[in-house]
């Protein structure tokens, strides 16, 4: 009987000291999240039924990208879609805070995300920004994720966005909805084609850094 008793106490214990840990873990987790430190990514669930059917118009906001190695690209804004996104990204490209800054993120028929300060994945801007996106209740932008799609890459809160972007490689409609779409590559396509020649780690971190050395407006 004592046996019994002195189990039934042990269990106890074991299942307290379990919740609390798992209390520590989510705790941690969101301090996380709040000091900026999780690493921005996409989802992999797909959206809701919606139809993601607009079209980045020619004459939007354009922004040339300037790399180290002399390739460029442009992009072209809609700010009709995802009008603060756009906002946002252009008073960057404007300060200069992409410059000097890198495509930390390539993978092979995915995405090459860049804007990042730290580096790394885990930083940002001094500004965070409503997510544009249906999935987030912002029904206003029906862009989608196509082959040079331009879009702010998050958290895995809606609202996470700040300066980094990534670039599509193909189509990924199962991302539709869960993400900002705000531009499209227009010209250059090559160019970021160009880094999945250069070598990576298993997280697509390039082994060189491949370095935007300007980023400017060049018509609004």
């Amino acid at each position: 009987m004592k046996n019994t008793k002195f189990l039934k106490r042990l269990c106890l214990v074991a299942a307290l000291a379990l919740a609390l840990s798992a209390l520590t873990a989510c705790g941690s987790q969101s301090s996380s999240k709040s000091s900026g430190s999780k690493t921005e990514s996409a989802p992999k669930t797909e959206g809701e039924a919606f139809e993601f059917d607009g079209k980045v118009p020619e004459d939007g906001p354009t922004v040339k990208f300037t790399m180290s190695d002399g390739g460029t690209f442009t992009v072209v804004c809609a700010p009709e879609y995802a009008p603060e996104t756009v906002e946002n990204f252009l008073s960057l490209v404007k300060s200069g805070f992409y410059d000097g800054l890198t495509f930390h993120r390539v993978i092979d028929a995915f995405v090459a995300q860049g804007g990042d300060p730290d580096g790394n994945g885990t930083g940002g801007s001094d500004k965070t920004i409503k997510g544009e996106f249906y999935s987030n209740g912002f029904e206003q932008n029906t862009l989608p994720h196509l082959r040079g799609s331009v879009a702010m890459a998050r958290s895995q809160a809606p609202d996470s966005a700040s300066s980094q972007f990534y670039i599509c490689y193909d189509d990924l409609p199962n991302l539709d909805g869960n993400y900002a779409v705000f531009g499209q590559v227009t010209e250059g396509m090559e160019v970021i084609d160009g880094f999945l020649d250069v070598p990576r780690d298993s997280q697509g971190m390039p082994q060189t850094p491949i370095v935007i050395e300007k980023a400017e407006v060049i018509s609004e």
